[in-house]
């Protein structure tokens, strides 16, 4: 089965950048779309961006403007440049990955800490 190595996380003040990549291994099947997700304590999981096959994104409108997704298709690898970082940006970004028709992955979560 599909597994995802999450990276990039961390500490940074309000304004500042991170970038978050995630690449899938064992994959069997096309991988359609890959993307993030964040939840607060709290809070539910909730969409940041995903990537599709065609190189369709969406994008939260909170983070319309400041994040952009990226995909490496030769490596299964998705990255997620964020920058102008606000505090209620603070969070874990979970990793996504749908391959094939049903099948769905997550990663173990990135935590996500932003300073005023």
């Amino acid at each position: 089965q599909v597994q995802l190595v999450e990276s990039g996380g961390g500490l940074v003040q309000s304004g500042g950048s991170l970038r978050l990549s995630c690449a899938a291994s064992r994959s069997r099947f096309t991988i359609n779309s890959m993307g993030w997700y964040r939840q607060a304590p709290g809070k539910q999981r909730d969409l940041v961006a995903l990537i599709f096959q065609n190189g369709l994104t969406n994008y939260a409108d909170s983070v319309k403007g400041r994040f952009t997704i990226s995909r490496d298709y030769a490596k299964n690898t998705v990255f997620l440049q964020m920058n102008s970082l606000k505090p209620e940006d603070t969070a874990v970004y979970y990793c996504y990955v749908r391959e094939g028709l049903t099948d769905t992955y997550w990663g173990d979560g990135t935590l996500v800490t932003v300073s005023s």
